[in-house]
Formats: structure tokens, C-alpha cells, sequence
């Protein structure tokens, strides 16, 4: 195993930074689940790199309340925290019903390749719809924050993407039932048809409607599903 170098060096921050990465995908993705455990030295070893950027990585994350140290036993990946959930939901659902107001509002002004980039995912014959559920949910995460984008407010983007990033897991693990699918290819699409049409309270009340529909779902999380998720990656080679 390679020598520790010190802390600060850029070789050192940027090896920390691909194993908070790492993990922190293997959290989005399911390979790691609520109560599962780990070493540092399991880290090591699989990702090859020393314990001082995998310390770093796994503090960081722990800061981000994904994980937790125990004492003497490792870590173990932290239960969703829905309070915090409802709370990341709320400042979502201000930030984009206030850009899907702003589009409407300067629709002259935005760039409509940003809209008609959407569109040619979201408004498509059924026959055409993606069943990947990894796909989808990428698609999906792409379409909200494109829409914040869109409303050309640089500080508003930033601080929605924060908010994406933090919210990544629960809305991925939405995605891994085709119901839920099915209802966002309708929901997109009808959002998408009320911003062409600059019906700025259409629109608003549409995409209302689909975040807290969204945010109902993740309430009925269970531990069993975050597993069959699991599952599921594995069959799919993820």
C-alpha cells in the first residue's frame, strides 16, 4: 500500500475527493444501504489508496450526514433523515416554480434549445420511453435542474444543484418502480407543453403537483426497498 503524503498536498485533496466519490455513489446507487458497515481499511483496499484520503473522504461525508464513526467498530451508513428530506423539498419547490415563472415570463430571453433539448426526451411516443430506471432517474435529475438553469439566475442554479446533490439517493430510489416512470414521462410532459405555451400558473401548479408527488413517495421508503434496490443494481451490473 502506497505511503501516506501529507495533508493539503493537491495529489493527497484530489485522491480524497475520488474516494468521497466513490462512496458517496455507492450510497446513491444502493451498493451501500442504511445500518451496512465498514472499514477504512476495506475502503483501502478496494479502491487502492491510503488511509489518509479515505479518512478525509468518509469526515466529509459524515459532515453531509451519510455516515457515522463507531466507536472502535468502523462506520455505518446513516438511516434517511426525512425531516431533513421534507425541509431539502421545501427550498426545491420554491426554487423551480420560481424559475418556471421566470421562463414564462422572459420566455424571449431563454435559450430555447435548453427547452426543446427536454423536449426531444420527454415528449415522445410511448413506444420510444426508456425503461432503464439509472437512465431515467439521470434524465430526470437533468430536466429540474435545466429548468433552473433556464431561468438564468447563476446563484439560483447553484444552490438548487446543492440541493439536487443532497437529495440524490431517496429521488433515485423513486425510480426503481415503472409506475413512477410512467407518471414523470406524463408529468414532464405536460410541464414542458405549459412552458412552450408561457402558461406561467399551468406550469407552476403542474410542477407543484409533481415534486409533492415525489416527496409523498419518499415517505414510504422502507429499508426493504433500499435493499431490493440493491438487488436489483447488482442483476444490472451496476
Amino acid at each position: 500500500m502506497e505511503a501516506d503524503v501529507k495533508p493539503g498536498r493537491p495529489r493527497e485533496v484530489s485522491r480524497a475527493d475520488a474516494v468521497y466519490h466513490q462512496v458517496k455513489r455507492d450510497i446513491e446507487n444502493f451498493q451501500l444501504v442504511a445500518g451496512d458497515r465498514f472499514t477504512e481499511n476495506e475502503i483501502c483496499e478496494r479502491l487502492g489508496v491510503s488511509r489518509t484520503p479515505v479518512r478525509q473522504a468518509l469526515f466529509r461525508l459524515q459532515q453531509e450526514g451519510h455516515v457515522e464513526v463507531l466507536f472502535r467498530s468502523g462506520w455505518r451508513v446513516l438511516p434517511f433523515d426525512f425531516a431533513r428530506y421534507d425541509e431539502l423539498y421545501d427550498l426545491r419547490l420554491l426554487l423551480e416554480t420560481t424559475a418556471v415563472r421566470r421562463i414564462c415570463e422572459g420566455y424571449n430571453h431563454v435559450d430555447r434549445t435548453q427547452l426543446d433539448s427536454l423536449a426531444s426526451i420527454w415528449l415522445v411516443p410511448l413506444a420510444q420511453r426508456s425503461s432503464d430506471t439509472h437512465q431515467v432517474a439521470q434524465w430526470d435529475e437533468d430536466f429540474h435542474c435545466t429548468l433552473v438553469i433556464a431561468a438564468g439566475n447563476a446563484e439560483m442554479a447553484r444552490v438548487h444543484r446543492d440541493v439536487t446533490e443532497r437529495i440524490r439517493v431517496i429521488r433515485r430510489l423513486d425510480f426503481t418502480k415503472q409506475p413512477r416512470i410512467d407518471h414523470t414521462y406524463e408529468e414532464h410532459g405536460k410541464i414542458l407543453r405549459a412552458l412552450k405555451a408561457k402558461r406561467a400558473e399551468q406550469a407552476v401548479m403542474l410542477l407543484s403537483a409533481h415534486i409533492m408527488s415525489s416527496q409523498s413517495e419518499v415517505r414510504k421508503i422502507t429499508l426493504h426497498e433500499m435493499h431490493m434496490a440493491r438487488l436489483k443494481g447488482q442483476a444490472d451490473g451496476r
